[in-house]
């Protein structure tokens, strides 16, 4: 009990400083919570679970011990080890099955946003929508757990021709000792397992929340700097060419802003080139239904007349691929209405600087030839690297009060329709930082604490006759066999969560991803230094064993 509490203490205080420190460096407050009373709260609730924490880490143990175990039992490391309960009765199978059943039922409707009556952007959450990653996290585990003990237990002759490369004639004997050993191998993997779970799943969520937060503001902001005529005002396309000699733009994408009359219904109607626009503004196949972004904008290329329109405009028209549409447009010579045809080709969900509602997009030749007017509406601008608000103070020095620009690093800030307005930087440099120690600690230090355990072991082996090369060939196999089962159940079940996560906030993405965004530059540090704390306890176990055996029996 004395050494639960030392432990306990010792820990809680460490950590709630530990704490502080990543706050204020991370978030600039050492605070746990907006008020005193909720940063005491919070940092009793970590105590409590601290001390709990500590007390099943000893006292269970000790106390299970010194009731079951006996001095010579203690001594001896080989033995048949039983089944656990769990595995029984197969509560990581049921685990699963109600992860994938709570899945299923979440993630059909997903997260939608709500407008309240005042017009303020909010979003439902249902977090009973994260039992199913939670329980998918729990039943990965012990399934790990499961199929290792499966394998090292019935699979000698496959753990065999896997060590024969390292152990030669000894790889039966390896496979045999390994199999004996399986509950702390097992524990090992099952470990290493989790930490590239939480490695993975938390590295992919982020890159693809960043991709998406991206994407939410290039869809409201429609390219890195975008410059919007005032109303009435005629830009001739040539002003491209301007805009493009201002320091720090790379390309210059116009785009036309007209109004046109579908019946009664007055709707936004988007002229844009379609060479160029889908590079230009980085359409996404979410945008449209029908055809990817390039295939929509290749028939507005081939057919002039063809047209996107919403998907409440096909509702509202019963429309079908090559319908007539015809649009009523103000004519440039006479600022008259004039009826335009158009050929409905797909829907547009969403478009760069278009509003949530109905709206239609044609190609901008067509549509200057039939109003005889070409002029520009917006300009979407891509910088060439330089900071889009700088490149938007130099574009507002060179046009002048009249046009409006709008950059995206501000468009982002003010964007409050989805949780992507949230910063999740400092948050994740934190859980990124601890995926990478708890993968370490998982490898290095499990394992060399495996092989501490066996140095009785090793010394009797040596005692005995064998050499240290032998001893190296248990050791580089069971260290072969961890890391590479480890790393392919912990990366199978990574894949599934992230896939999970993300599927589960689709709702909160505009537009939903149309892929997972893979980090693997950090997904390859983590690989590496796993890959390099399995070779130090190595190293260090094969330097234990060459030690004169008299002498590790003698201190053990």
């Amino acid at each position: 009990m004395v050494e639960a509490i030392v432990v306990g203490v010792s820990g809680v205080l460490a950590g709630l400083l530990l704490a502080a420190g990543i706050g204020q460096a991370s978030f600039g407050s050492a605070s746990f919570g907006a008020s005193g009373a909720t940063a005491a709260g919070w940092a009793a609730t970590a105590a409590a679970v601290g001390l709990l924490i500590a007390a099943a880490a000893v006292l269970i143990p000790a106390w299970r011990d010194q009731r079951a175990v006996t001095v010579t039992a203690a001594r001896r490391t080989l033995g048949r080890p039983r089944q656990v309960w769990w595995m029984r009765y197969g509560v990581d199978l049921w685990l699963l099955l109600g992860s994938a059943l709570v899945f299923y039922l979440t993630s059909r409707s997903g997260y939608q946003l709500v407008l309240v009556p005042e017009g303020l952007p909010t979003l439902s959450v249902n977090y009973w929508a994260f039992a199913g990653p939670a329980m998918f996290w729990a039943g990965a585990a012990l399934l790990s757990w499961r199929l290792t003990d499966l394998l090292l237990s019935r699979g000698r002759g496959v753990m065999a021709r896997l060590s024969r490369p390292l152990a030669g004639s000894l790889s039966g004997t390896v496979a045999a000792s390994m199999s004996r050993q399986r509950r702390m191998i097992t524990r090992t993997v099952t470990l290493l397992a989790l930490a590239i779970v939480f490695a993975a799943s938390t590295s992919i969520f982020d890159a693809t929340y960043r991709q998406q937060a991206r994407v939410d503001a290039l869809l409201t902001n429609g390219a890195d700097v975008t410059v919007t005529e005032s109303p009435g005002t005629l830009a001739p396309p040539p002003l491209a060419q301007a805009i493009a000699r201002v320091p720090g733009v790379s390309t210059v994408e116009p785009l036309q802003h007209r109004f046109a009359y579908v019946g009664s219904d007055l709707q936004d109607l988007y002229g844009v080139r379609p060479a160029t626009v889908t590079d230009a503004t980085r359409l996404q196949d979410a945008y449209f239904a029908g055809g990817t972004a390039r295939q929509l904008m290749s028939i507005l290329a081939r057919q002039p007349d063809a047209i996107l329109v919403s998907q409440e405009t096909v509702r509202d028209f019963q429309l079908n691929p090559g319908d007539l549409l015809r649009l009523r447009l103000q004519d440039g010579r006479t600022g008259k209405l004039v009826m335009v045809p158009f050929h409905y080709a797909g829907i547009a969900r969403e478009f760069p600087t278009a509003p949530r509602d109905s709206f239609f997009v044609a190609n901008a030749g067509y549509v200057a030839a039939r109003t005889g007017n070409p002029s520009v509406g917006e300009f979407l601008v891509n910088t060439d690297g330089t900071s889009p608000p700088v490149v938007g103070a130099r574009l507002r020095a060179a046009l002048g009060p009249a046009a409006g620009i709008t950059d995206i690093v501000t468009s982002r800030r003010v964007i409050a329709s989805t949780l992507t307005a949230v910063d999740l930087s400092g948050l994740t440099k934190v859980e990124l930082s601890f995926a990478l120690a708890l993968a370490i600690s998982a490898t290095a230090l499990l394992l060399t604490l495996e092989f501490v355990e066996r140095r009785r072991t090793f010394a009797l082996a040596r005692v005995l006759g064998a050499q240290p090369r032998q001893l190296g060939a248990f050791v580089w196999s069971e260290v072969l066999v961890t890391g590479a089962v480890g790393a392919v159940l912990g990366a199978a079940a990574g894949w599934i969560l992230s896939q999970m996560l993300v599927k589960v906030l689709t709702g909160v993405f505009d537009p939903p991803p149309e892929h997972l965004a893979v980090p693997w530059a950090y997904l390859g540090v983590v690989a590496g230094l796993g890959a390099l704390g399995l070779v130090i306890a190595a190293l260090a176990a094969i330097r234990t064993a060459r030690r004169p055996p008299l002498t590790v029996l003698r201190e053990l």
